[in-house]
């Protein structure tokens, strides 16, 4: 059942720049309009968000994924939700399913990409995010098909909350 106390994301700030960028306040509204629009109830679902440095991100992807660069975000499903045919649409969680996982993103490599494309770094930590909360939710990129479906939902994600699409 729904808890309309608890709040949808618990941001843990390991690098204070993300402090500064209003990474707390980006998260919840990313995480709310991502669930929003795929009709998902916010209030039944919780997600941990990690706002790290490039060194912290570095180690967090050579553990889980044998990559031992930086990164921008990370995801961490609490259980898989991939739909099995390419370009099909994940399952959707259900309410016993309260936490959907953890993301952490990178100031380092969030900032520098947003410069290098131009971009504020409030709208593409959003869109970051967004990417996130979707990978959660057993959207991926791996597949063309998949790919698509994503980049496409993030794109409408994105435009309701006034952010131009970054492909």
């Amino acid at each position: 059942m729904a808890d309309p106390d608890r709040a949808l994301t618990d941001v843990v700030i390991d690098d204070a720049r993300w402090e500064a960028a209003g990474l707390t306040a980006i998260s919840a509204r990313a995480a709310e309009a991502t669930l929003r629009h795929l009709d998902i109830d916010p209030s039944a679902f919780e997600i941990a968000v990690l706002g790290c440095d490039d060194t912290r991100i570095s180690g967090l992807n050579a553990d889980f994924r044998d990559k031992s660069q930086a990164t921008n975000v990370l995801s961490w499903p609490s259980e898989e939700r991939a739909a099995p045919a390419p370009g099909a649409t994940p399952t959707p969680p259900s309410d016993m399913d309260a936490e959907l996982g953890d993301i952490a993103i990178s100031y380092d490599t969030c900032a520098a990409e947003a410069l290098a494309q131009g971009k504020s770094l409030a709208d593409h930590t959003t869109h970051l995010m967004v990417h996130g909360v979707l990978h959660l939710l057993g959207y991926d990129h791996i597949r063309d098909e998949d790919a698509t479906l994503m980049e496409t939902t993030e794109v409408q994600i994105l435009g309701k909350l006034g952010i131009a699409s970054p492909y």
